[in-house]
C-alpha cells in the first residue's frame, strides 16, 4: 500500500481527523512490484486523497504593489507681512489707600526698642603672666656730673623716638634696637617664637618696641602714653632709661615696685649660642614662676 493510500485509510478512521506525515528525504523509490489482481466487488476502488497541507504551515501573503507617496509637495507660504506695533496705553496709577484712622479704643502696636550690635567675641583671649617672687632693683649709683637719673614720670630722653609692632597693649613688651628691615621681620623670628610658645603665648599677646636711636634708651614714661603694661624683655643693651643703671643681664628685678624687668643678649647672639639660651629660659622662668 502506497503513502496515499494508507493516509486516506487513517483519515477516514479518524473521523476527519487531519494527520501529518513527515515526508522522506528525497531518494529513488525502490520499484514496486504491482499487487495481484484482485475482483473488483472484493476490494473497493480507494478514494482519492485530498492534498492536506500542514497543519502549522501558513499561506506566504502576496506581496503589495508598491504605493505612490501620497503626500504631495506644499508651496511655500508667503512671508507674512510684518505687525505694526500696538502702542501701550498707560495704566491709570492706583489711588493711595488712606491710612486707617487709630481709634481710641484700638491699642498701639508696641515699637521693639533698636538693639545695639555686640562686638564680635575674640577667638582667643589674651594671656596675662604671673610675675613671680622679684627682687628689687638696686639702688642707682651716684650720678656722674651732669648727667640726671631718670624717673618714670620724666626723663632726659624722653624726645627719643620708638616704633612699634602689635596691638595687645596690655601684655609683654619686647624691646630691641634693630634696623627698619629687621625689625618688621621680627614676628617671623624663629627664635623669639620658640620662647613665646613655652611661655604659652603667641606673637599677637606681646608688643615689639624698636628703639630708634643707636645710643640712648627709650624713656618709661613716653612708654606709658601709649603702653600699659609693665613687663619688659630687653635683647640688647641700654634700651630702656631706667634700667641702665639699676639692671644686671640675665637678672629679672622690679622697679620701681610695678614694672617687671629683664635684659638679655641680642637676638642674633641667643639664636646661635646655646649656653645664653639657657641662661635665659632660667631667668624666664624665675620672672614669670614657670
Amino acid at each position: 500500500m502506497d503513502n496515499a493510500a494508507t493516509l486516506a485509510f487513517f483519515q477516514n478512521f479518524y473521523t476527519e481527523a487531519s494527520l501529518y506525515v513527515v515526508p522522506e528525504p528525497a531518494a529513488p523509490a525502490p520499484p514496486v512490484s504491482a499487487p495481484a489482481a484482485l475482483p473488483a466487488a472484493a476490494v473497493p476502488a480507494p478514494a482519492a486523497a485530498p492534498a492536506i497541507a500542514p497543519a502549522t504551515a501558513k499561506s506566504a501573503p502576496a506581496p503589495l504593489p508598491p504605493m505612490a507617496p501620497a503626500v504631495t509637495p506644499v508651496a511655500a507660504a508667503a512671508p507674512a507681512a510684518p505687525l505694526a506695533p500696538v502702542p501701550l496705553v498707560p495704566l491709570p496709577a492706583p489711588a493711595p489707600v488712606a491710612a486707617p484712622a487709630a481709634s481710641s479704643n484700638t491699642p498701639a502696636m508696641p515699637v521693639a526698642p533698636a538693639v545695639a550690635p555686640q562686638p564680635a567675641a575674640e577667638g582667643r583671649a589674651a594671656v596675662t603672666l604671673t610675675l613671680g617672687e622679684l627682687p628689687a632693683a638696686a639702688p642707682a649709683p651716684p650720678s656722674q656730673p651732669g648727667r640726671v637719673q631718670p624717673s618714670p614720670t620724666q626723663s632726659p630722653v624722653a624726645h627719643v623716638p620708638f616704633s612699634t609692632l602689635g596691638s595687645n597693649f596690655g601684655g609683654l613688651v619686647v624691646l630691641v634696637r634693630l634696623p627698619e628691615a629687621q625689625f618688621l621681620k621680627l614676628p617671623r623670628n624663629v627664635f623669639l617664637n620658640n620662647l613665646l610658645k613655652a611661655l604659652r603665648l603667641i606673637m599677637e599677646d606681646v608688643v615689639l618696641v624698636n628703639v630708634e636711636h643707636d645710643s640712648y634708651p627709650v624713656a618709661l614714661c613716653s612708654l606709658r602714653q601709649h603702653l600699659t603694661a609693665r613687663q619688659f624683655l630687653a635683647f640688647g643693651k641700654n634700651l630702656l632709661d631706667v634700667a641702665v643703671y639699676t639692671t644686671q643681664p640675665y637678672e629679672p628685678v622690679l622697679l620701681y615696685n610695678d614694672t617687671a624687668f629683664l635684659g638679655a643678649s641680642e637676638i642674633e647672639m641667643l639664636e646661635y649660642d646655646a649656653g645664653r639660651k639657657k641662661k635665659l629660659w632660667q631667668s624666664v622662668q624665675r620672672m614669670f614662676g614657670v
